[in-house]
């Protein structure tokens, strides 16, 4: 959030970050000591009290959205000190982090907020620490494999390679892959959301989505299935199909050249709920964007969007879909 166009406050990122280290303490029942503080603190400078204002609201604002990341992150956290079998200090033993987690109840709002600005996100690092290729957000990245097959990275996406004699394996960590396949004899075969796509052609995309992922050919022909016990579903050019753990759907037939523009800088929608066109956007923005409404998050968007200015993009779909947009360390958006 700014402040208003009249006024000559500059409000850093320093400010915020300060302002809401004081929420956290206040909420926390502070000392009388820690109060004066405060006091001295907020009026030491006009800045100081516009951001622990903008503070206040925000957190009123992504106190329950924040809380579940905070959740999702301390689990995120464990994982990765487990997979890195981190040494325990002499004497002392490690503190489950989900405790730690259910302590960040009352700065629900930091983990959103400081830790999204300091670029702290506990799943994003668990994704990269086995991945052997990885894309910033923002960052569409090609990479040619060792048997002259090409990998094309969807921002913010990791992919991990592991060729055998016998078998050519992927496993698709994060975001989504564009894969252009060599024949070699050998099966190609890529894994994502617990399921598996065996190569029988050439060009497709697997795009991971909440418990599974989904599937675009654009030449040639892949098999899909949700796991190695589950049916195989074969698809061919211009069809599209999604899977969770249980079972895969039946495929649909779209336009694959639009629905993969994104490689060209293109994000293209036709009647699809804001909620998605936002968390695809957010692999392009260099923190997180958070809607909210759940109303607002199920409208549908058509169009055709340039992935290298997200920015533009939402202040285009704020005047259409209409909603309130608010900025916190310039890492932070909240559309409600």
């Amino acid at each position: 959030m700014k402040a208003p166009s009249d006024t000559t406050l500059v409000v850093t990122p320093e400010h915020h970050e300060t302002a809401l280290s004081w929420l956290s303490v206040l909420h926390d029942q502070p000392t009388v000591a820690e109060q004066t503080r405060f006091s001295r603190w907020l009026k030491a400078d006009p800045a100081h009290a516009q951001a622990y204002a903008e503070a206040q609201v925000m957190w009123e604002m992504t106190e329950a959205p924040a809380a579940k990341l905070a959740g999702e992150d301390a689990v995120a956290l464990e994982a990765l000190l487990k997979a890195m079998d981190a040494p325990r200090p002499a004497g002392r033993s490690r503190q489950p982090l989900m405790r730690w987690s259910a302590g960040l109840a009352i700065a629900a709002c930091l983990v959103l907020m400081v830790s999204v600005g300091l670029g702290v996100q506990p799943q994003r690092w668990i994704d990269d620490f086995g991945a052997d290729y990885v894309s910033a957000p923002g960052q569409v990245r090609s990479v040619m494999l060792a048997d002259g097959s090409r990998v094309t990275l969807d921002a913010d996406s990791a992919v991990a390679v592991h060729f055998t004699p016998g078998e050519r394996h992927v496993e698709l960590r994060r975001g989504a892959a564009f894969f252009q396949v060599t024949h070699t004899g050998e099966p190609f075969v890529v894994e994502g959301g617990k399921g598996e796509t065996r190569v029988l052609g050439t060009q497709f995309e697997v795009r991971l989505q909440p418990g599974g992922a989904q599937v675009t050919v654009l030449s040639g022909r892949v098999g899909v299935r949700a796991g190695v016990d589950e049916p195989q579903q074969i698809l061919t050019a211009g069809q599209r199909v999604s899977y969770d753990r249980t079972h895969t759907r039946d495929p649909s037939v779209v336009d694959s050249e639009s629905q993969l523009a994104w490689r060209q800088g293109w994000l293209n929608y036709y009647r699809t709920p804001l909620a998605q066109v936002i968390d695809d956007l957010s692999r392009y923005y260099p923190g997180r964007i958070v809607v909210l409404n759940e109303r607002l998050a199920a409208k549908t968007v058509s169009g055709s969007f340039p992935s290298k200015d997200p920015l533009a993009v939402l202040a285009a779909l704020k005047s259409v879909v209409g909603f309130e947009q608010y900025e916190a360390l310039g890492r932070v958006i909240v559309i409600r």
